[in-house]
């Protein structure tokens, strides 16, 4: 195998992609979009997240929680994808996640493991709704 040539052809096809850091917002907002809709399709499959002893601690039932959770989720994945409102959009994914983090530690430690994989993919995505936040107040500084 040509590894020089493999090599070649990529950097080729990456000077003619999308900006890394439209790639990054499409993905973000695609994933909290698709997110919210499986939301919305399946609230009981969501609810599993919500263990035991949060759940006294949520003003209603954790699937209702869960759809709420899905509508909002679906316009802001939409505005992220469509660019528009993107800091605040993006501003509300990075808390969320990186609150979402937060709990899933607590449970992990608290639950003997409980929830480590979506723990360590949910770092992943909070990581790149903060660069996308970053990136879109960046932007919005140079239109002044």
């Amino acid at each position: 195998m040509d590894f020089e040539g493999v090599s070649r052809r990529l950097s080729s096809l990456a000077t003619q992609a999308p900006e890394p850091t439209t790639l990054a917002r499409l993905g973000l907002g695609l994933m909290v979009f698709s997110a919210g809709v499986h939301k919305l399709l399946d609230p009981l499959a969501w609810s599993a997240y919500v263990v035991g002893w949060l759940a006294p601690w949520l003003v209603i039932s954790p699937v209702a929680f869960m759809l709420v959770n899905g509508v909002l989720e679906v316009g802001f994945g939409a505005a992220i994808v469509a660019d528009r409102f993107t800091a605040f959009a993006s501003a509300v994914a990075a808390v969320s996640l990186t609150a979402t983090c937060l709990y899933l530690l607590l449970v992990f430690v608290l639950e003997g493991g409980l929830f480590g994989d979506v723990l360590a993919r949910d770092i992943g995505l909070a990581g790149l709704a903060w660069a996308v936040l970053v990136q879109s107040l960046r932007e919005d500084g140079r239109e002044d």
